[in-house]
């Protein structure tokens, strides 16, 4: 089991007085250097965090896994050929959204991926992740496209109004992640995901490999600073 630190709003406080820090690639190496293995980033159309320069930077910097979470435009695809992270991980991507609200809907994708998507990929080398809801249907999809890995969404885990539907879904997602790796697809996690959370999530649902942390890891940086902050969520995941 791997950390991945999304580092999308270490660049919105940058964007919020646009004088260039705190710069997104060194908070990357910080958090590198406290232990955690790869870096997440997204892309987005109106790039209102990461902009493209950074993403060039990053490349040239991060030495773990680099993770480029995107839509699957002709622009991203692009952009991502031309970079060639790791591992592309595909997302839903709404204009008036504050963060990504879901996982993909497969039945109205699956065309569109197998057609456009997945064959712009082909002979890269760059790992494809679908980013999903713990939907059976939804897997069975994926399977069939040929992707290698799926990021299941944590986000209605994490914000579940009670304890109840925080154990449906909980059910959910240990489901989930037992048909992708029956599969023979790689199971990842990630969204709303904090100290909290983050033992139960681990300790209910088996085959985690990478989880992605962004906002809430982030945040608590602001008192505790990122070194220190990657290293208690490290602690947590060593544990479970």
């Amino acid at each position: 089991m791997q950390l991945l630190v999304n580092i999308d709003h270490v660049a919105t406080l940058r964007n919020a007085r646009g004088e260039g820090y705190p710069d997104p690639i060194e908070a990357a190496k910080v958090c590198e250097d406290a232990g955690a293995a790869g870096i997440v980033f997204h892309l987005r159309s109106d790039r209102r965090h990461i902009i493209d320069d950074d993403v060039y930077r990053l490349k040239k910097s991060v030495i773990g896994i680099l993770d480029f979470e995107m839509a699957a435009t002709d622009e991203m695809i692009r952009i991502c050929r031309e970079v060639k992270p790791h591992l592309c991980t595909l997302v839903p991507e709404g204009r008036e959204e504050l963060t990504t609200e879901g996982g993909l809907n497969m039945e109205l994708v699956k065309e569109d991926y197998e057609k456009r998507v997945f064959p712009a990929f082909k002979d890269t080398g760059i790992e494809i992740s679908l980013f999903l809801d713990p939907n059976p249907r939804d897997i069975e999809l994926a399977h069939k496209l040929g992707t290698d890995t799926i990021e299941l969404h944590t986000g209605t885990f994490a914000n579940a109004p009670s304890e109840q539907a925080q154990k449906k879904e909980l059910e959910r997602l240990r489901h989930g992640a037992e048909l992708i790796h029956q599969a023979g697809m790689k199971v990842n996690a990630g969204h709303g995901l904090n100290l909290e959370n983050l033992p139960l999530l681990i300790r209910e649902v088996p085959y985690l490999e990478d989880i992605s942390i962004g906002h809430a890891l982030v945040s608590k940086s602001l008192y505790w600073g990122l070194e220190k902050t990657v290293k208690e969520y490290l602690k947590i995941m060593n544990a479970g």
